[in-house]
Parts: structure tokens; C-alpha cells; sequence
């Protein structure tokens, strides 16, 4: 589809249901007073809510549809009002959405007999994403209204699942004489008999949660289940066969039935059109698909066919866009094609107006619940699970009301409908008068142009080339870049802000200017302890992700392969599975706490809910029952390489699998993740204990965590040595060719690097291997496999070094002299060549005093072989697997940036991680990109969202420096750091002082020897 240059735009708002009147002020832009209603004859305008009341408004026939849909939203005082729309049955007994550009009258033939439907429109991925409670609410509604119909079809555990949250919400907490009168008595699901006692025993698990944990929990169940808000269009194939049409946040779907059996996302779709009956959805060329370049549908009419096309058109603008598509200029002579265009604000534009503006909290009334709950201020439970929050509301806290009657879902409605109805008349109609009624439309009418400025530079930068957001992929429930974490504080000077922001807000891989993002980072609590739970909470995020690929995505490529022996299979399953089911448990009861602690809401519980040392002193006495599986890290690592030493299908299925998107680090390295993990855990508490005073509440609960997990930490530290050890030989193993039986017990690997070695034709650039035993010195392989070519080695047992700069003439050259032959070696730095000295000093002096290996490790073909040419400086063959996939080997990083890398720094690296959201920007760019990324294994790894499956890219850190921006480079903001090499420059924005110290502090740690770790001064270059 050809994608709409976007423009600014806005949306309606009012006053929420039940409240009073306003001013005469639109909520969207205080101060200006929108546009009168344009003159003429007045009519009578019927609107059906969700909630089965029918409202009456008073309206010009000239006005837009704008005009009426401002008015409804108005009179709801709804401020996410975009995600929703009116429709009616036209003349054709077609259900149409109410177009808000185009005057009533020419929309509606019989104004007077029409009743429109106010309905959801588009459903996001995540009702996290829906900030205000009353919006839920509505959700909840028109969940309710689907189930009913029979339009939400789905298993009988998930309708009685849904059930219960929604009687929870209309009659409380579980009585079973009361529950079961309720359900003979109403029906929420087509043939519900069957299903009673199942939803009466979901219902008794509900005890305390509120009206809105209802709704949340509904939307979680609703939103998962493969016809959620879908809307099916019939249609035909070129073979006739029977099929439906759909439109979702990802793309347009293909139905059979009620089974989806296609999807084509966005990004793949160039061009959706029309002809005649005929739906036409053009695909971007693919050498690797099966389909045409143009795919036919037949529908039953012209018509149908754009009804169809029209809401694609919508959905495409409201969750693929930045901004309000601009309108296409007027042809002088002839028109061609259709003149539509999405009106109103994008998904994109909601979410950050809701975020940075407040409103007052006016509760509303839900009609149906006997459980008044009024507080517009409640925090979202956990997107990721179906447990509620702990904060709940007291019997005495709530009000009965009278019963009310049965809600009843009514089909599609005709314009002829005139079945009796609660009816309650607006404001506008009860109003006599004209001035009373432009009164009343200019409550809700609004000008567009306010928010340009926010938005001028979102089109200067985004991550994927091809469209204005990234593409959305339905497995990850992805949209405007997917969901990421994007937290706000409780308070600013006293007042209560705009409503709680969920913890999976979606928000990421957004360009947003200076000032919006000024405005955020000051809603952010103040307490350092804060930042330090919200680290716990973003590695724990990722640590799971690596879990989940040795759990799912390993599990499933070896469970496929017959070949795999059963003890492999068990050893995996048992070690990890119940690793991933803990950790997965303890990072929701962290997102849980982070919510509490960052809602608006908990003013009067701050003291309870703002800690996280008894959350984390919990979970890890309950993860001391697992320390065997931490200890049978080292048996699943013997067993991968026993397998794949026995079988090259094993070996090259695990090569393979190393290549995949999703291993963006060595496999071995996710094995020895849990040990790494525990690392982490005590570094944070370590933080906390010395932040907190002794008198205060949480230093105990940190303190006893402290003790409990510094006490498996060290139990563990022995074997962890070991076990990295042997991991990184297993890596050096996949690295070099031309060994023989590199992994012996004893040999431990100390340093590589590139050196460059003096011969009969000059300098030439080897890369070096020292051990404790022997050095092995090699060449980059010119094939696309990114091994290097062992040449030769040098045994430690006698060996002598001195520096021989004045010797040789030669810039920081030493000579390795050995008992057979004699090595002359330069580094590229003083720094470089101190570094290898100490630790060749240091391996000759271990060899001295022990027993260790002293084997061969050259094969026959590499010991008679003289070194070859030297690899020209200025080739610069490909880094990484010629997919682009799998992790770049750390030697081959290097090779090509001429480091060395010991063997603590790379410990280091790994138990030094950190994640979380950072600002990026390019060193000639406008604007800040906001992304999720990931620090491990001297690289920053770039995603979307932190549920994105693998990263979008990433970047070697190994040769770059970090600084702080000079006043020169213009960039005037807190918490900035820099990271160069050579000509290219990177800018990272941190959200607090906490957060920019962790991250200098982790990038510097993964190079900067323990040693010589010290305090960084703000302005002071780091090279890495």
C-alpha cells in the first residue's frame, strides 16, 4: 500500500459518564475554544453505547461526522476516544464506519431512524497500551458484546475464564448461591449451561479484585485469543473457494472459517486497491516466497470491496503512522481513484498526548456493577500474567447498588430498529436554545495544529528504511515499534499527574523531540533505590529471553532431530525448565512491585510498596531448592560437546542453530547464563545495602538477601572459573583450524590478540593465542567462516621475553625466545604491548612450578607448512556468518580492530550486564531514537522492545572509546554519553544520573582491567 506522508492531527474528548458538564473547553488544547457548529437545520441524532443505553444529540445536518463523534466522546468525557468510531447500516445494509470528514447528511438518508453503534474500532496488541480506565472499561464492553454474539469465538477454559472476570466486575467478590442465580440468570456466551460450574470456580479465584482488575484481566485472556477484534469480510479465492477478510494492527488476514491461514504484515504489502468486486493486495517482491506479486480476491460488491478497503487504509494510518496522513491536493481536470484518507490522530499521537497531559480524575459510572469502584487512579496489574495486584479494595470500601437488569448484546442494527431501549438525553438536547447548543458542540470540536511541533522530526530517522515504523510482527504483538518499558513517577510539585503508565507501554524505536522527553524524565521517582529496582527488573527481562532460548528455541532444534540422544534432551529439560519457570515467576512479582512503586495511586501506601529487598529475599530462599540445577551447568555442557563429538549432524546442528537470529551470543555462553545471573543479583543488593541507611525499612530484607545469595555465589564461584574456562576453549576450538586436541585437562586460556610478527617479508599481522602452556600464533582464513589458520607454536616451558624496540627498530617489539625457535613480535600500543608482556611473564612463570599440559596441539599438515603472505591491511573481508546471522566471533573483532582480549575481561564482560531503554542518536541525525538494548559480551545489542526475539542489530565495542560530549558538539542535555572509533560516533541519552553512571561503568569494565579500574571524570576519555 502506498503509505501517506503524514500531518498532525487530534481527537475528541469529553467528559466521562455521569459527569457534569464542562466549561465549553476542549480537554485537548486548554485555552482555545474550537470552531462553532456550522448553521442549518437541526436534527435528532440516536447513538447506542456499549453499555446498551441509547443517547440523543442535537446536531446541525451540516456538520462532519467529527462534529458527532466530539460530541459523543464529550459527553463520556473519553480522551482515548480514537480507538473507537461510530457505525450504522447504510442504504445498502452494509455496516459502515461514520466518516468523520464527510458532512452528516450525506452519510445518513434517515437521520431521524438511524441509529448508530458506538463501537471499538481498533484493537491495539496490548491493553496495556490503553492508559485510562475508563477506555478499559469500554474494551471490557464490547469484549462482553463479541462473547455474547458469538463473534469471539474461543475454547470453553477461556470463555469460562472471561466470564468470571466479567461477573466479578458487576457483582463482586464469589458467593456461590449469588454467582449461580446470576448465571441462570444471565447469559454471557452462547450455550453457557454447560460451563457454569467451571466459571463459578474460576470466579472463587477472583476474591478481592476490583472492577477495573476485571477489566484488565478480561483484555489479557481477550487480546491472546485468535479472533480478537477481528471483523470478517466474506470473500472468494480464483478458485471460488470460500474464504474471509480481516484487518489487524499487523496486516490484512485470511480466514477459513474461524481459522486464520494467512497473514500479510505491512511491510510486505506495497498496494492495497480495489476493481469492481475485485480486492487486489500487492507484495513487495520476495525471492524467497512462494506467492504472486498480486494477490485477487473476489468479494460480493463493489461496495464491499471498499468498506474493506477503507478500514485497511485506517488501520494501516493508525498504527503504522506517526501522524495523520496529509490530504492529496484537488486534480484541476480529472479525479482518479478514491479521495479517502485516515482523519484523525494515530496510535502513536494518543499515547503521548494521554502520557504528557493531565487531566482531572472524574469517575465514572459502570452501569452493570454492583461494586462501585470510583477511583480513575487504580495501577494496571502485570500485562504478563493473570494474577492481580496486592493492592485491594476493603468490603467497607464499596457500595452496593440496586440490581440491575440483564445486558444484552444487540447484533448488527438496522436503521428500522425502533426496539425499546434505555434512552437518556445529552446536554445538547436538553439545551433550547442555539447558543446553548453551539455551546455544547464547541465542547468537543477541536483544532488541529497544536501537536506539529512535537512531532516535526519523527521522519528524519527510524530503524527499518522501508516505512515510518518499524514492521509489527503478530508473534511478539509488536506495533509503532513494539512494546517497551517507559515508566513515570508517582508525583511532580504535588499534584497528581496524568494516569498511570504501564510498564509495557508501548513506546519504543520513537523519535521524540528534546522537550517531550524533558517533560517524562521528570515524572521518574527521585530515589536512587528506584533506578536500582529498575535495573533488577530490565536484566531480569532479558535474562529470562536467554532462558527461553535454551527452553524453547534450542529445545525445539534438538526434540526435532531424531539423531538426539535422550540424554541430552533430559539433562536440558531438567536443568532449565525449572529455572525458567522460577525466574519467570520472580520477574512478574518485580514487574508487579515496579508498578506499585511508580503509581499514581499509592501516595498512601508509598512505604509498602517502594522497596524491593523483601521481593528479592523471597524469591531467592525460594531459588536455593535449585541451586542442583545451577551446579549441573558443567554436566550440560560435557554432554553438548560429548554429543557433538560423536555425531557431525549434532555438531552441525548446533553450528547451525548458532547462526539463528535469536543466538546473538555463543550457545555455550546462554548455557552458563544462571551462574552469571547470581552474579548480578548480588551486585545489585551490594548497591542497595549501601545506598540505604541502617534505620531504614528495606536495609534488613537487602541485607538477609545479600547473605543468602553471596552464600551460593561463592559456593558456586570455584566451578564457575572452570566452567568459563572450558566454554571459552570451546569457542577457541570452533575459531581455529589446524589443532588437533585443543581442550586437555590443565590448559587454560589466558589472552588473544593481534600482534604483528616480524619475518624475512616485514610486519605482518598474526593473531596470537596464549595459554598456560604454549602460545599459538595464526593468520585470518580467507573464507567466509571466520576461522583462523594455526601457523605455529611456542612452548612456555623455558621460554624467556625481553623487549627488543632498539634491536629491531621497531615500535613496541618484544622477542619470545624459546627453547627451539625465536619470535619477534610488535603490539599496536605501549598499552598493548604492557598487557602482553605481563601475562606471557606470568604463564612462563606458571609453567615453571606445575605440572600442566605440554602436548602438541599442531596436526601434521600444519607443522611443515611456512607461512603464507601476509593479509593485506586494506582487505576487509566480512565479519560474521555470510547470513549476517549468529554472533560475530571476539577474535574476529580483534582481528580488525587490532585488540588484544584476556580471558577476566572476558569474564567480566559477561557478569557485568546491563539492559534497558536508551535515547540514540547519530552524529549528523536531528532527532533522539529510542531503543531497547542490551550489553553483554563487549557488545551493545539494539531491539525494538524488550520482547523482541532477537536484535535488530549490534555493535563490538572492542577499539571504541566512551566520553561525555565536548560543548562543541551542541549537545545540551543531562546523562549523555559518547562512544567513537575512528570516524564513527555514537550519542546514548541515559533517563537519570544512576543510569548513566551503570552504563559507563559496565562498558568500561568489560575492557579496563580490575587493576586499574578507577573513578571516571566526566570528561575524561575511556578507551575500550
Amino acid at each position: 500500500m502506498v503509505e501517506p506522508e503524514p500531518e498532525q492531527m487530534a481527537c475528541g474528548a469529553g467528559q466521562r459518564l455521569g459527569a457534569p458538564e464542562t466549561l465549553g473547553i476542549s480537554t485537548l488544547d486548554p485555552g482555545h475554544r474550537p470552531p462553532a457548529m456550522p448553521p442549518g437545520r437541526h436534527v435528532t441524532i440516536r447513538v447506542r453505547m456499549l453499555d446498551d443505553t441509547e443517547e440523543v444529540f442535537d446536531i446541525s445536518q451540516k456538520a462532519s461526522g467529527k462534529v458527532l463523534f466530539d460530541l459523543v466522546c464529550s459527553h463520556m468525557n473519553l480522551i482515548e476516544g480514537d480507538y473507537f468510531g461510530l457505525e450504522f447500516q447504510n442504504h445498502q445494509k452494509l455496516m459502515v464506519w461514520l466518516d468523520h470528514i464527510k458532512p452528516i447528511i450525506k452519510q445518513l438518508r434517515r437521520p431521524k431512524h438511524t441509529i448508530l453503534r458506538f463501537a471499538v474500532k481498533f484493537f491495539p496488541p496490548d491493553h496495556a497500551q490503553l492508559l485510562e480506565e475508563l477506555t478499559r472499561y469500554l474494551f471490557a464492553l464490547q469484549v462482553k458484546q463479541d462473547l455474547s454474539c458469538g463473534r469471539l469465538t474461543c475454547n470453553d477454559t477461556s470463555a469460562a475464564l472471561m466470564v468470571s472476570h466479567i461477573i466479578q466486575s458487576e457483582i463482586g467478590d464469589f458467593e456461590e448461591s449469588q454467582c449461580r442465580s446470576h448465571l441462570l440468570n444471565n447469559s454471557y456466551i452462547p450455550d453457557q449451561m454447560p460451563l457454569i460450574d467451571k466459571i463459578m470456580e474460576f470466579h472463587s479465584k477472583n476474591i478481592g479484585q476490583t472492577p477495573s482488575e476485571s477489566d484488565y484481566q478480561l483484555l489479557e485472556v481477550a487480546r491472546r485469543l485468535e479472533m480478537y477484534g477481528i471483523r470478517l469480510h466474506p470473500a472468494k479465492d480464483r478458485e471460488g473457494t470460500g474464504l474471509s477478510l480481516a484487518v489487524a494492527h499487523t496486516g490484512v488476514l485470511v480466514f477459513q472459517g474461524q481459522t486464520k491461514i494467512n497473514a500479510f504484515n505491512w511491510s510486505k504489502v506495497r498496494k492495497l486497491s480495489f476493481k469492481r468486486k475485485r480486492f487486489l493486495i500487492k507484495l513487495r517482491p520476495d525471492l524467497n516466497s512462494s506467492y504472486q506479486d498480486t494477490l485477487e480476491f473476489l468479494m460480493a460488491s463493489r461496495d464491499c470491496c471498499k468498506v474493506f478497503w477503507k478500514i485497511c487504509v485506517e488501520y494501516h494510518a493508525f498504527f503504522r503512522l506517526f501522524e495523520e496522513p496529509k490530504p492529496k491536493p484537488k486534480p484541476v481536470l480529472f479525479t482518479r481513484g478514491s479521495s479517502f484518507r485516515f482523519s484523525g490522530r494515530t496510535q502513536k499521537q494518543v499515547i503521548d498526548y494521554v502520557k504528557e497531559s493531565e487531566f482531572k480524575k472524574i469517575p465514572f459510572d459502570r452501569k452493570h456493577s454492583r461494586v462501585q469502584h470510583n477511583s480513575r487512579l487504580s495501577p494496571l496489574p502485570s500485562p504478563r500474567h493473570h494474577e492481580v495486584p496486592t493492592d485491594r479494595v476493603s468490603p467497607g470500601d464499596r457500595v452496593d447498588s440496586p440490581s440491575q437488569h440483564h445486558w444484552k448484546e444487540s447484533a448488527l442494527v438496522t436503521a428500522e430498529d425502533s426496539s425499546p431501549r434505555t434512552t437518556r438525553t445529552s446536554p445538547a438536547h436538553q439545551s433550547n436554545g442555539h447558543e446553548d447548543r453551539t455551546a455544547s458542540v464547541s465542547r468537543t470540536e477541536e483544532t488541529r495544529g497544536t501537536t506539529q511541533q512535537n512531532h516535526k522530526d519523527h521522519q528524519n530517522t527510524g530503524v527499518l528504511p522501508d516505512s515510518p515504523l518499524p514492521s509489527a510482527h503478530s508473534g511478539h504483538g509488536m506495533v509503532n515499534g513494539q512494546r517497551s518499558l517507559d515508566l513515570c513517577s508517582p508525583f511532580i510539585d504535588g499534584r497528581q499527574p496524568s494516569p498511570l503508565t504501564s510498564p509495557l507501554l508501548n513506546d519504543a524505536c520513537s523519535v521524540r523531540t528534546d522537550d517531550e522527553d524533558e517533560v517524562r524524565r521528570k515524572r521518574y521517582p527521585t530515589d536512587k533505590a528506584y533506578f536500582i529496582a529498575k535495573e533488577l527488573l530490565t536484566t531480569e527481562r532479558t535474562y529470562v529471553k536467554d532462558l527461553e532460548v535454551i527452553t524453547v528455541s534450542f529445545q525445539n532444534a534438538v526434540g526435532q532431530d531424531e539423531s538426539t540422544p535422550d540424554s541430552l534432551k533430559n539433562i536440558l529439560q531438567s536443568t532449565f525448565e525449572p529455572l525458567h519457570k522460577f525466574h519467570t515467576g520472580f520477574l512478574r512479582e518485580v514487574e508487579q512491585r515496579l508498578a506499585l512503586w511508580e503509581g499514581r495511586s499509592n501516595a498512601h501506601i508509598k512505604g509498602d510498596y517502594q522497596r524491593i529487598g523483601d521481593v528479592m529475599l523471597k524469591n531467592l530462599q525460594a531459588l536455593k531448592p535449585l541451586a542442583v540445577n545451577l551446579h549441573k551447568q558443567s554436566d550440560v555442557l560435557l554432554e553438548l560437546e560429548k554429543v557433538c563429538r560423536a555425531s557431525q549432524k549434532l555438531e552441525r546442528l548446533c553450528r547451525d542453530f548458532e547462526l539463528q537470529k535469536v543466538c546473538y551470543i555463543p550457545l555455550n555462553v546462554f548455557i552458563l547464563r544462571p551462574l552469571h545471573r547470581l552474579t548480578c543479583y548480588k551486585q545489585i543488593l551490594e548497591r542497595l545495602c549501601k545506598h540505604y541507611p541502617g534505620t531504614h525499612g528495606d536495609f534488613r530484607d537487602c541485607r538477609a538477601a545479600l547473605a543468602d545469595v553471596s552464600e551460593v555465589v561463592e559456593q558456586l564461584q570455584g566451578s564457575l572459573i572452570k566452567l568459563e574456562n572450558f566454554q571459552k576453549l570451546l569457542e577457541l576450538k570452533k575459531d581455529l583450524i589446524g589443532i588437533d586436541n585443543l581442550f586437555v585437562p590443565g590448559r587454560e586460556f589466558i589472552r588473544l590478540g593481534c600482534l604483528s610478527k616480524l619475518s624475512g617479508k616485514g610486519l605482518q599481522q598474526r593473531m596470537f593465542f596464549l595459554f598456560n602452556d604454549v602460545i599459538l600464533y595464526t593468520s585470518r582464513g580467507m573464507t567466509a567462516s571466520n576461522q583462523f589458520k594455526v601457523h605455529g607454536q611456542l612452548s612456555l616451558h623455558g621460554m624467556t621475553i625481553r623487549e627488543s624496540e632498539d634491536e629491531w627498530g621497531v615500535p613496541h617489539a618484544f622477542t619470545l625466545v624459546g627453547q627451539k625457535q625465536s619470535v619477534v613480535v610488535a603490539a599496536s600500543s605501549l598499552t598493548e604491548m604492557g598487557k602482553w608482556m605481563t601475562d606471557i611473564k606470568a604463564a612462563i612463570e606458571m609453567a615453571k612450578t606445575s605440572n600442566g599440559p605440554s602436548c602438541d596441539l599442531l596436526t601434521d599438515s600444519v607443522r611443515d607448512n611456512k607461512d603464507p603472505s601476509p593479509v593485506s591491511e586494506n582487505m576487509a573481508p566480512q565479519v560474521g556468518h555470510p547470513s549476517g546471522q549468529g554472533p560475530v566471533p571476539l577474535s574476529v573483532i580483534c582481528w580488525y580492530r587490532v585488540q588484544s582480549l584476556s580471558f577476566s575481561e572476558s569474564c567480566r564482560s559477561l557478569e557485568n550486564q546491563l539492559s534497558g531503554n536508551l535515547l540514540r542518536k547519530f552524529k549528523n541525525s536531528n532527532g533522539w531514537q529510542k531503543l531497547w538494548v542490551v550489553f553483554t559480551n563487549f557488545s551493545l545489542f539494539f531491539y525494538k522492545s524488550h520482547q523482541d526475539d532477537y536484535p535488530l542489530a549490534s555493535l563490538p565495542l572492542l577499539g571504541y572509546s566512551v566520553t561525555v560530549p565536548s560543548e562543541s558538539e551542541n549537545i545540551h542535555k543531562d546523562y549523555v554519553f559518547k562512544l567513537h572509533f575512528k570516524s564513527h560516533v555514537y550519542y546514548f541519552r541515559t533517563e537519570s544520573e544512576y543510569s548513566f553512571e551503570r552504563w559507563m561503568e559496565v562498558i568500561r569494565s568489560a575492557t579496563v582491567p580490575s587493576g586499574q579500574a578507577r573513578v571516571l571524570n566526566s570528561k575524561e576519555s575511556h578507551p575500550l
